[in-house]
């Protein structure tokens, strides 16, 4: 008895799942969406904060170099007996 290959078309039923799929998800419903954490945002924040202190360590650059910058040695002093006290 020979068998071929009768009546075999369309039985593969994963193919169909997978062609259902495809037909399913049109171009127009996919759109990226980007969300910003809190933690980002908090750290965006943080930049700005960097650009301040950037200006302030410039304009103290810019007194050395002129000469004029004044250490105020008892803020000095009180800020590293502060820091070793603490530790």
């Amino acid at each position: 008895m020979k068998i071929n290959h009768l009546n075999q078309y369309g039985v593969n039923p994963y193919q169909k799942a997978v062609n259902k799929a495809d037909t399913s998800m049109k171009p127009s419903q996919l759109a990226d969406k980007v969300e910003i954490s809190s933690k980002a945002k908090e750290l965006q924040q943080l930049s700005s904060v960097e650009v301040e202190r950037q200006a302030k360590i410039d304009e103290i650059k810019k007194q050395i170099e002129n000469g004029t910058y004044q250490v105020n040695v008892n803020e000095t002093a009180k800020g590293v007996l502060d820091f070793y006290s603490k530790n």
